[in-house]
């Protein structure tokens, strides 16, 4: 029989005591039907959909929606319809299939459509093979971490997304009051952040030069104020908490507030452009914005790469003994210091699976560089090698950067450090003397294999986390992804493809430049690519800054990882972090010293949370359908109907609707009762 637990346990979110042990919603001894003919094919259709809606809207407008919540919500409401009940478990594994559609699609579309940019060698077969390479390394990897990160730091780290994923199907699972209040915030959340992205009812991000004596600050000193006003982010600060949210915006004030001004201030006279910049721009014509994209950014990537390879000296530890335990199953099962795999909620894909997987995948991997993309190169072979090699060992060591960003903040930085990627990756390919159309190639498909694989291990160590709580079967969710995985990647590679032949990244005689596809994020990969194969400068001496300033934090006891994707996270996103979590923090505060009161009123506060980002991701989803339709028919279902999306108004409106929505959200919390 199921668990009929109507909620999460009271130590799901919290640190536990000594001798103090988590029990699921689901029993490690229940049998409960979990990888079903059901659960397969759901997850299958939604993995094929939302990896289509997923890359049209990211190739379209360079923003990927987060696809598990809505999966999860739809998994809800199907499994009521169905003639039988879908059982929480189920609901389980197909939110883990359908949720590697964005997961692959992030890791795709920031560099595949480079391809046609350059005008380099593309087809279907190279694009489903980065996809589904990098997805399948992504998940071998991950696998023997599984312990550390979801039992053994159990109450570390906030797994923001995991969080608000698992409230949506236990709500859904047991109804009553919890799913009344989890229902509720998503209809306020979803309506919120519908009525801005899609009805243009206000500005989506308020900026201090709304305010007339601040503009002329933003101006002449670079000094801005940047705040994304939607729902799904704010509840993402309340579930991030005080604590991460405080360091995250730290590293983004530090950005933003000194580094952003500093530049700006030394290179006001300055007559001529200064390297990264590769169009003539000169920093005196630039806006803060200008001025963090072009230069302050590459800082955030270099502390992000000094942060995790701090991370990864630091937990070597932890690395080696998981992949100790794992030999340990594989030729001692009984011996002593074997894990125990007898409790279903703690047993993974065997060992055995997970290194001759990735010995396969390490193989394919060579064959695809050695003879569909190095073929004809002088020193083939030896190219093709440095290629498996790259792309082996990085994506080994940050899956526990990806894994760890995921876990604190809920925003996996692949962007940034796909872009390191390319930035050694090029260096190492041009030291071995393959430069030009073919080192670009190569350089760009090492970088989607590794870019999807990071994109996934974040990915499936929150799936597990959901897992974790409810009580799934870990090596059912990671047969499951792995399946969803191939799914996605076939979709993304045909939509990429159809896309490029219907309305191109480029403009061309056939494709007229109102009708390209932006790819902001390909594009800049494109840019960086072209300049490194042309031997121009690469801004070391930024990486190197961002590097001294993670290491500074680390030496004063400030966690590196969560300042660094501060510095590298733009301002907007990172001030609503710190405004949810000063309210997840007043939250409990409110209750003066009842423990019992602060614990309910925290926890409809979490429920809350989980709705604004639940409410957020599912009209995301419907914003982005609308768009689509009216991108293929030209029929515009309501959208722009206010048209109030830009200008000083709409932004000082934004900044009052949000006010308001914050204050919705502490004291509707504080209306919980022991």
């Amino acid at each position: 029989m199921e668990n009929t637990s109507r909620s999460l346990p009271e130590n799901a979110y919290s640190k536990l005591k000594p001798g103090e042990s988590y029990q699921p919603v689901v029993p490690a001894g229940a049998r409960v039907p979990e990888f079903t003919a059901r659960s397969l094919w759901l997850g299958l259709l939604m993995s094929a959909l939302f990896s289509a809606a997923a890359a049209f809207l990211g190739l379209k407008a360079g923003q990927v929606f987060e696809a598990a919540i809505p999966i999860a919500i739809i998994a809800v409401g199907l499994g009521v319809v169905l003639p039988r009940r879908s059982t929480l478990l189920e609901n389980v594994i197909i939110q883990s299939i359908g949720a590697a559609s964005g997961l692959v699609v992030a890791g795709s579309i920031f560099t595949l459509p480079a391809l046609f940019i350059l005008g380099l060698d593309v087809n279907l077969l190279k694009l489903f093979l980065v996809a589904l390479l990098g997805g399948a390394l992504g998940i071998l990897f991950l696998v023997p971490l599984r312990r550390y990160f979801v039992s053994e730091m159990h109450g570390e780290f906030p797994f923001p997304e995991a969080t608000a994923t698992t409230e949506v199907l236990v709500a859904g699972e047991s109804g009553g009051h919890q799913a009344k209040v989890l229902a509720v915030a998503a209809a306020i959340g979803g309506a919120f952040d519908f009525t801005i992205i899609h009805l243009e009812g206000w500005a989506e991000v308020f900026t201090s030069r709304s305010i007339p004596f601040l503009a002329g600050l933003a101006d002449r000193a670079k000094i801005v104020l940047r705040v994304d006003v939607l729902s799904s982010i704010l509840g993402l600060g309340y579930i991030i908490g005080l604590k991460y949210s405080a360091i995250i915006c730290a590293g983004s004030f530090l950005s933003w507030f000194l580094l952003v001004p500093l530049v700006g201030h030394f290179g006001a006279h300055l007559a001529v452009a200064i390297p990264p910049v590769a169009d003539g721009s000169l920093i005196g014509g630039m806006s803060a914005e200008d001025i963090f994209r072009n230069y302050v950014r590459h800082i955030g990537i270099g502390g992000i790469a000094a942060a995790g390879i701090i991370g990864i000296l630091r937990s070597w530890r932890v690395i080696a003994k998981a992949f100790a335990l794992g030999f340990t199953e594989l030729f001692l099962r009984r011996g002593k210091g074997a894990p125990d795999a007898s409790a279903r909620t703690d047993r993974d894909l065997p060992m055995g699976v997970i290194m001759g997987g990735i010995l396969l995948v390490a193989v394919a991997a060579w064959i695809f560089f050695r003879f569909g993309v190095v073929a004809g190169e002088s020193g083939a072979t030896r190219l093709s090698l440095i290629a498996l090699a790259v792309v082996i060992v990085i994506s080994f060591l940050f899956t526990t950067v990806a894994a760890r960003a995921i876990a604190t903040v809920g925003t996996n930085p692949v962007s940034g450090m796909t872009l390191m990627t390319l930035i050694l990756t090029s260096v190492f390919l041009l030291e071995a003397g393959l430069s030009g159309k073919a080192g670009m190639l190569a350089a760009l498909l090492i970088g989607g294999v590794v870019c999807t694989a990071l994109s996934m291990a974040g990915g499936l160590v929150t799936d597990l986390k959901i897992g974790y709580w409810l009580g799934a079967t870990p090596a059912v969710q990671e047969r499951s992804k792995l399946l969803g995985t191939i799914v996605a990647a076939a979709t993304v590679g045909a939509v990429i493809l159809l896309l490029n032949q219907a309305y191109g990244f480029v403009p061309s005689p056939t494709h007229p430049p109102e009708g390209v596809f932006a790819a902001p994020q390909a594009n800049a990969m494109a840019a960086v690519i072209k300049t490194l194969m042309s031997n121009e400068p690469v801004p070391w001496l930024l990486y190197g800054v961002g590097a001294v300033i993670a290491l500074t934090m680390q030496m004063i006891g400030v966690p590196s990882l969560a300042f660094a994707l501060g510095m590298y996270i733009p301002l907007e996103l990172n001030v609503p972090l710190i405004v949810g979590g000063l309210i997840a923090h007043l939250v409990p505060k409110s209750a003066k010293g009842d423990e019992k009161l602060a614990h309910a009123r925290s926890t409809r506060g979490t429920l809350i949370a989980s709705g604004f980002i639940a409410g957020g991701a599912l009209m995301g989803v419907v914003a982005a359908v609308l768009k689509i339709t009216n991108f293929w028919t030209g029929v515009r279902v309501g959208f722009g109907l206010f048209g109030n999306a830009t200008g000083a108004g709409a932004e000082i409106l934004a900044l009052v609707m949000y006010i308001a929505l914050a204050l919705y959200m502490f004291f509707d919390a504080r209306r919980a009762t022991t």
